[in-house]
């Protein structure tokens, strides 16, 4: 496997933006990705469809995953007594005040955006295709929650809009997906995977980072599995304890074991992944941001844009950049 090269010339007024194929980073960021798919600013704008997930309506089982609690990310103007057009509205009012040239794509975060016959989330898709302003779509998903009927409807979508299908794979170990009630394997993941990919849809994949049980080298070598797959976009993001959840209460009696990690712990670690991943697969995000009413650990005290800067600091003083250890044993 060729050796990605790295040239980290200094960049006048930005000293910590290393350059590299990437551009002033030295990863393939979303936006970079967004620019070979669309002209002009982009912006992810979240939808409530009020749908559920196996995991907690009985089909899989109950009480959700261990870790998951969706009022702590979901924005608050996605309300299910509003339509699918009127949170997008409502959403494109907020940014359209700044950035009145923006576009949108629709973004179905919450649950389990799959989960419902095929003509009824394909009416809910098709509405928001036609808001002004919408782009496309990004579909949150299980990998366990699509069928080929939905598949084969968005791959007919997607010749004429951008479609992605972003699954929460979580973990590719099969021991702790199951000890974090998670309800499907990572054979499924992959399956799912490949078989988006092959509608010419994109696929985005979703990672938490120190789920209990998950040790720091197979978290790692995690970048190396998902990179034999056809992957166009992950999102990372590190555990956090939110309250409510089953592990916030294993987490308050002392029933678990947790490798909560130091923000500079934990930068080392997106690097360490970064290294190992395909050169061409788009880095989306590397946290995530809970309400701190909401957290009980680790609380950082740091905004995205604060910890992508430790990342980019963490690369330039090691001389690599993504996709530098891709292919190496």
């Amino acid at each position: 496997m060729k050796r990605i090269m790295c040239n980290f010339a200094a960049v006048k007024h930005q000293p910590v933006m290393p350059v590299s194929q990437f551009g002033l980073l030295p990863y393939l960021s979303y936006s970079r990705y967004l620019q070979r798919h669309f002209e002009g600013k982009m912006q992810k704008i979240s939808v409530n469809l009020g749908l559920s997930c196996p995991n907690r309506d009985g089909r899989i089982g109950r009480g959700g995953c261990a870790y998951c609690r969706n009022d702590s990310f979901s924005p608050a103007y996605c309300h299910t007594n509003q339509s699918v057009a009127e949170q997008l509205a409502e959403g494109i009012r907020f940014f359209s005040r700044k950035y009145p040239e923006m576009r949108y794509l629709a973004y179905f975060q919450t649950f389990t955006n799959t989960y419902a016959e095929t003509a009824e989330v394909m009416k809910r898709y098709e509405e928001a295709l036609a808001v002004d302003g919408v782009e496309g779509l990004v579909i949150g998903t299980r990998p366990d929650c699509v069928p080929d009927t939905i598949l084969d409807a968005l791959g007919r979508l997607a010749t004429k809009h951008y479609v992605m299908l972003e699954y929460g794979v979580e973990c590719t170990d099969d021991v702790v997906l199951k000890r974090v009630n998670r309800g499907h394997t990572f054979a499924q993941a992959a399956d799912a995977i490949r078989r988006t990919a092959d509608r010419g849809l994109q696929v985005g994949v979703h990672l938490i980072m120190g789920l209990p049980g998950h040790g720091l080298q197979a978290m790692k070598e995690e970048a190396t599995t998902l990179s034999d797959l056809p992957i166009n976009v992950v999102k990372l993001h590190q555990l956090q304890i939110v309250r409510g959840t089953s592990l916030a209460a294993q987490y308050e009696k002392g029933e678990t074991q947790l490798n909560l990690f130091t923000a500079d712990a934990y930068a080392a670690l997106v690097v360490d992944f970064l290294e190992r991943l395909r050169p061409d697969i788009a880095a989306e995000r590397f946290t995530a941001q809970c309400p701190k009413s909401l957290l009980l650990a680790p609380d950082w005290g740091l905004k995205n844009y604060e910890f992508a800067d430790l990342v980019v600091k963490e690369f330039h003083r090691r001389g690599t950049c993504q996709g530098s250890r891709y292919g190496q044993v």
